[in-house]
């Protein structure tokens, strides 16, 4: 199969390029998109009106920010393919472990707190203690328990991604073997689509999983330079997402009319095409010129502020809605959910990835050890390509 070579790549060379910072950018786009959508185009329990109404200026937007997290799962089919490849399902495991649980077990912790105790109202999940404590282990989606936190669906929707691609890497990932990979998983899409299979969508999330599968032919392109092969998949995926995103959309409408959720067919499809449009920037080298450090700050807290921002607004906007003006409070609100964020990310999350990292990774050693095998296999050569980068894989 014939090739244009990857920006930055040096045949044979085992230099390892540099961050993928832009993809940090795009979280952060991703994560505001949710909050803009969480706090103007929803919530109408906490504002006692429709936010539609209230941010009627800008509600055709505000209502497509929904889609953020499509885009998070763009992102995700992008970098979990580029962290798994060349690793051990063992240090798979240890890497998304690390960097999913410490600020997940935080915030989880909080908000029995806020519910149980403080006596906040919006969005109470109205959970046992048992419940709380199957959250802990994020696979209450799993056993039919509710998620403690509203936006905690989508992580589920991303842990079956991640068993997915472990179980792929017990096979070893490689190109040939990711193109079949993903026309598997697109047939099962189909498959499971048109059975209407419970069990087929439980495993092969036909609604997320062109998300995922797109993510990874746009890495596949990064690492190994543009097919016609690489972006036929594109393609397919791109026109599931759409299909997919317009019947959310859709939903939305239904639910609760158009009058109080004006977010018409195109506008999802002008959505879903300029977030394909930016994955395919950072896959053909085209966003390589933001190279603002702080992008990588940014990127990281993007994950406790997907966790926490919803749960910010409960407290602030009862709280001060008959106070201050709305466009102020909501200010207020994104920027205390931000900072609320950086201090679980500076607190909680980075010293907690590194204590469960090391943690996890010395038991796999004792284990590795105890099969005969090295502690410390030697890594894989990395020719032309990102570094791995661990915080870009979830919200």
């Amino acid at each position: 199969m014939t090739y244009v070579p990857a920006h930055g790549s040096a045949a044979g060379g085992t230099t390892r390029g540099p961050r993928l910072v832009e993809l940090d950018a795009l979280r952060f786009v991703a994560a505001f998109a949710v909050m803009s959508f969480h706090f103007m185009a929803a919530s109408k329990s906490l504002w006692d009106d429709y936010p539609t109404a209230l941010f009627a200026s800008i509600n055709r937007v505000t209502t497509l920010g929904i889609l953020g997290v499509e885009l998070f799962f763009l992102i995700s089919g992008f970098v979990i393919l580029m962290s798994a490849w060349g690793h051990s399902l063992g240090d798979f495991v240890v890497s998304r472990v690390s960097r999913l649980y410490p600020a997940y077990w935080f915030v989880v912790i909080a908000l029995f707190v806020m519910y149980t105790f403080v006596g906040v109202k919006g969005f109470d999940p109205k959970l046992s203690l048992r419940d709380y404590l199957v959250n802990m282990t994020m696979l209450q989606g799993g056993v039919g328990i509710g998620h403690a936190g509203a936006v905690f669906w989508s992580l589920w929707v991303e842990l079956r991604f991640y068993i997915l691609v472990g179980l792929f890497t017990l096979v070893g990932i490689t190109l040939r073997r990711c193109l079949g990979f993903m026309a598997a998983w697109l047939v099962l899409v189909v498959v499971a689509e048109g059975t209407r299979s419970d069990v087929l969508t439980f495993l092969f999330m036909p609604r997320q999983a062109p998300y995922f599968i797109a993510g990874m032919a746009f890495y596949l392109i990064y690492r190994f330079g543009s097919t016609l092969v690489l972006w036929t998949f594109v393609g397919v995926s791109y026109g599931l997402c759409l299909l997919a995103a317009t019947e959310r959309i859709k939903g939305r409408v239904d639910m609760i009319g158009f009058a109080h959720y004006p977010a018409p067919p195109e506008g999802a499809i002008i959505a879903i095409t300029l977030i394909f449009l930016l994955i395919a920037a950072v896959a053909l080298g085209w966003l390589r010129w933001l190279r603002w450090r702080a992008l990588t700050t940014v990127g990281a807290l993007t994950y406790p502020l997907y966790l926490v921002h919803q749960n910010v607004s409960a407290v602030l906007i009862p709280g001060l809605k008959d106070s201050i003006g709305r466009w102020p409070l909501v200010g207020l609100t994104m920027a205390t959910s931000i900072v609320v964020a950086y201090l679980i990310y500076r607190l909680v999350d980075r010293p907690g990835q590194r204590w469960l990292r090391a943690a996890l990774g010395a038991s796999l050693d004792r284990i590795r050890l105890r099969d005969g095998l090295s502690a410390t296999p030697p890594p894989a050569p990395v020719t032309g390509v990102a570094a791995q980068t661990k915080e870009a894989s979830v919200p």
